[in-house]
């Protein structure tokens, strides 16, 4: 998945982006944080796991 299409996914769904960090970025919502890659491309196992964790 690229990471583009999972930072708009997590803006639609009311994710709100905190910082930067060294290399990801970090979105909050709710008092819950998740950091999303700062890599072009996110490996699929991963960007269905953060997907699923948070039923997006």
């Amino acid at each position: 998945m690229k990471r583009k299409d999972m930072i708009k996914l997590f803006e639609k769904n009311g994710w709100t982006f905190a910082r930067h960090g060294g290399n990801h970025d970090v979105y909050m919502k709710n008092g819950m944080i998740e950091t999303i890659p700062g890599h072009g491309e996110i490996n699929e196992f991963l960007a269905k796991a953060i997907i699923k964790r948070h039923k997006l």
